[in-house]
């Protein structure tokens, strides 16, 4: 897990090429040792990229937490927004780099503890979050979030049932137009709109 805390790792490094169908398209992912879903696309990501709207995904789009990045990478190849992806781990920045050049998309990657080097605001910000730094940094990353959010931007992440969805969910309405998206097997995709 220290792949959610620290930018370094001395695990070793063991490469592993994925191949992911999102929507119809074909996408392949690098991964490797200490960054998060090393096997591939894991199911919270997928239901949240199946069961967003991307139609009207626009604008200036943040990939929080990018990891070797299929959201970012996802949502550059179906649309015309700028994605600007974050993560704090150097190898998950390293594949996304990566990533980004075999699957042909123009995206912006950088390090970032949590908000530490965002300098902009977002019309989206989308996430399947680190759960497992706990609650309070969750909540710090969810509420804070509305800093880098334009005026009615959107904060959509994916959080399962056991790990609090429906907690979460009612706690972000204090900061927040709240909307569920989906439910898929314990999946939550929300929508956190500001105002």
């Amino acid at each position: 897990m220290s792949y959610y805390f620290d930018s370094e790792t001395n695990v070793q490094s063991k490469e592993v090429t994925t191949h992911s169908e999102i929507n119809g398209n074909l996408y392949t992912f690098k991964t490797d040792n200490n960054v998060f879903s090393k096997k591939g696309l894991d199911f919270g990501t997928r239901t949240l990229l199946e069961n967003i709207e991307i139609k009207n995904i626009d604008g200036d789009v943040l990939d929080f937490g990018c990891g070797y990045g299929p959201i970012g990478i996802f949502i550059a190849s179906n649309t015309n927004s700028k994605v600007d992806m974050i993560d704090i781990n150097k190898r998950a920045l390293s594949l996304a780099q990566v990533n980004a050049k075999i699957n042909k998309v123009n995206v912006n990657i950088f390090e970032s503890d949590i908000y530490s080097n965002i300098s902009k605001k977002y019309d989206y910000i989308i996430t399947n979050p680190p759960i497992r730094v706990g609650k309070d940094i969750l909540y710090k990353i969810l509420i804070d979030a509305k800093e880098y959010l334009k005026e009615n931007g959107h904060l959509i992440f994916v959080i399962n049932k056991d790990q609090g969805a429906k907690s979460t969910m009612k706690d972000m309405e204090k900061y927040y137009h709240v909307k569920l998206i989906k439910k898929n097997k314990g999946f939550y995709v929300i929508d956190c709109q500001t105002y």
